[in-house]
């Protein structure tokens, strides 16, 4: 609507502002709509995951009843100065209305053989009136001609290698559609609506394209979960959804009810989901639950407020109703929350009487030994749930496997507890020495973190008589496990930096039996620490023990459904993996690329049918013809792979089509230090 219409008599219409919801594929149709975008403009930029984003509310929409409709947001333009040929001056909205136009030429390259009618009507979108040699929005002349060749298909053999983002994204819209869903597409195409802001001459363009862009805090994941779950409800349904399913998701969750929608979908789907630059959350959100109409929205509802009461239990691990098992999630909340996801099925699962008591503390005593000893030696602790919710999927032995897969055997866990710094050692010392909680005990460290001169191990040297090398090796030892004891508050008050016989009666006094045991230890030095340091390893490996099952300590290998998906090509993709396990084989693959061409080449010749599946679902990127210019590779006879996507898009690939053969369990890639430093 215009600002200019108001049913108001009172109303002053704008002067330099006309706002109007249009069609959009009505307004581009027009034959005076003519786009021009400005020379200052950026360059387009929109990726694979923008335009994959559009494509699919496009399918959606096309999908709802005849009166819904998709919104595009605003369109800012100023007619073109007295004198020019008539046409509008982008000012903000040229990365959607370039994409669309990209999506609309591979709908009309796709069809103009098979349905003329229907490229008449899509033609009439992409070119001018009277002049089908030019296109409706015309880019500025440093990317124009880029732009037209490909939206007006006359590309040349010599820009089969050329690399620009309105290639590969034309590419990937010519790839996702098929000729018989045109008419589903170019449906949901007609749904789209936006709001076109023209400025007058006196308007300050710059100002309304900063006040249009700098809408305050934008909404976070929870926030825009929670208004697609209720817009489009009737005022009552929306009234009931809040109170009875919203609401007390809040207020189990607080705070940490971001956390939790992340959490339950990285159980829900068994993939890792992107958190950090990206509404990572609420898309997968989506595309979990595409339509959620109010019959749908209650009985999924139900099972979001289950869950939400779990995740308070974990949070608060002291309302849990069975004591023992508040103390293992109390125990598991050591090592924060990554494990979350998994232990929600798990305790689910006991809840619905799926899992029993004993097998479901079983299993979170080996997520403690799998964190703990993973931190012993070194190895990082995230991006390892997913692979394990997984698993369980599979059936509680399945489960154990995966998890024994990658706890650390004795043997390293034996080295790292002899010569690293102990993690969490309240932790650690309050379970070796039996006791449910560290609360009102510190941690004492035998030989003082800054020994005082006068400090002494065994009543005769003191400290500042040790050589070099004595003190060197003492420092070495002070935070490893055999150095290390439970004290209660009083006592470790009493015994701060005093000399060891000094302490020994305070350490008879304790509770806490590993320490009430050093009260009949003569001496303290590197040979005491390393004799303690054994007989409470031999303990540990009996409290914290790996699952005795058949399996391999994995080298930090990581499962390739994990494999971190990037955008674009960010710096050091070419040395991202060390290597690949690829079914017992190993790939010496260093970047994404290669694996994708690796990984179709080798199911080509082994598991054709997958790959025909998967192309046929997914829209490539295997094909019978080279239907546009780009990267190819000729796999078989007649037929061909496209290699012009960005990393994304090829590791998602990757992982889709290893899915579809039943493979992807039996790849790995082995990230290399580049691979460890690159951000997501």
């Amino acid at each position: 609507m215009s600002t200019e219409t108001t049913n108001s008599p009172d109303a002053v219409a704008a002067r330099n502002v006309a706002a109007t919801a249009v069609n959009t594929i009505g307004w581009l149709s027009a034959s005076e709509t003519t786009i021009v975008v400005p020379v200052y403009q950026r360059q387009y930029r929109w990726d694979i995951g923008a335009c994959e984003q559009l494509l699919g509310d496009i399918r959606a929409v096309a999908d709802t009843d005849d009166g819904q409709t998709h919104f595009l947001g605003s369109i800012l333009s100023t007619a073109a100065p007295v004198g020019d040929d008539p046409h509008l001056v982008l000012i903000d909205g040229q990365q959607r209305l370039t994409t669309l136009m990209l999506l609309i030429a591979a709908l009309h390259h796709t069809l103009r053989s098979d349905d003329p009618a229907l490229a008449a009507e899509l033609e009439r979108v992409l070119v001018r009136h009277g002049d089908p040699a030019r296109t409706k929005l015309r880019p500025h002349r440093a990317w124009a001609e880029v732009f037209e060749s490909v939206v007006l298909d006359r590309r040349s053999p010599a820009d089969a290698q050329r690399e620009s983002r309105f290639d590969d994204n034309y590419a990937f819209f010519r790839s996702q559609i098929r000729p018989d869903e045109a008419a589903h597409i170019w449906r949901g195409l007609q749904k789209l609506e936006h709001v076109s802001i023209t400025l007058g001459g006196e308007a300050n363009a710059q100002q309304i394209f900063e006040s249009l862009n700098s809408t305050g805090e934008p909404l976070r994941d929870h926030e825009l979960i929670h208004n697609y779950v209720l817009m489009g409800l009737s005022h009552a349904e929306q009234t009931e959804i809040e109170r009875d399913y919203w609401l007390p998701i809040e207020a189990a969750t607080g705070e940490q009810i971001g956390s939790f929608w992340r959490h339950y979908l990285v159980m829900r789907t068994g993939r890792e989901v992107t958190v950090a630059g990206e509404r990572g959350v609420y898309d997968t959100f989506r595309h979990e639950f595409p339509r959620l109409g109010i019959e749908a929205l209650r009985a999924h509802a139900v099972q979001w407020r289950e869950y939400a009461d779990i995740y308070r239990l974990l949070l608060e691990p002291s309302d849990a109703p069975d004591a023992g098992i508040g103390e293992q999630f109390a125990f598991l909340g050591t090592f924060g929350r990554g494990t979350y996801p998994l232990v929600m099925r798990l305790y689910a699962d006991h809840l619905h009487a799926l899992l029993g008591r004993a097998a479901l503390i079983e299993h979170l005593e080996q997520l403690q030994s799998l964190l703990l000893r993973r931190a012993i030696v070194g190895l990082p602790v995230d991006r390892l749930v997913a692979r394990l919710c997984r698993a369980a999927d599979d059936g509680a032995e399945a489960l154990v496997h995966a998890i024994a897969r990658i706890t650390p055997s004795d043997e390293r866990t034996r080295i790292g507890l002899k010569y690293s710094e102990l993690p969490h050692p309240a932790y650690v010392l309050t379970r070796l020495a039996g006791l449910g909680s560290p609360a009102g005990f510190d941690v004492e460290h035998i030989v003082p973190l800054s020994p005082s001169d006068e400090w002494t191990g065994d009543g005769v040297r003191r400290w500042a008589e040790y050589t070099d090398d004595e003190q060197n090796a003492h420092r070495a030892l002070t935070h490893t496990l055999g150095n290390l004891a439970l004290l209660e508050h009083d006592l470790a008050d009493r015994a701060f930096d005093a000399s060891f016989p000094d302490k020994r009666a305070l350490y008879a006094a304790s509770a806490a039996g590993p320490t009430a045991a050093l009260g009949s230890v003569e001496a303290w030095g590197t040979a005491a620490i390393a004799a303690r340091t054994e007989e409470l390893t031999r303990r540990f490996v009996e409290v914290w023990r790996r699952p005795a099952v058949v399996g391999i300590d994995d080298d930090n290998l990581t499962p390739v459904l994990d494999a971190k998906k990037r955008r674009g090509w960010p710096r050091g993709w070419q040395r991202e993996f060390d290597y690949v396990e690829f079914r017992g084989e190993h790939w010496e693959v260093s970047d994404v690329k290669y694996l994708f061409h690796r990984v179709f080449q080798r199911l080509w010749a082994d598991s054709r049918e997958s790959v025909i599946d998967f192309s046929a679902r997914r829209g490539g990127p295997v094909y019978p013809a080279k239907a546009w210019n780009g990267h190819w590779d000729e796999i078989a006879e007649g037929q061909f792979l496209y290699l012009g996507w960005d990393s994304k898009y090829m590791l998602s690939a990757v992982q889709g089509v290893l899915d579809e053969a039943g493979w992807a369990s039996e790849v790995f890639v082995k990230y290399s230090y580049i691979g460890d430093a690159m951000g997501d």
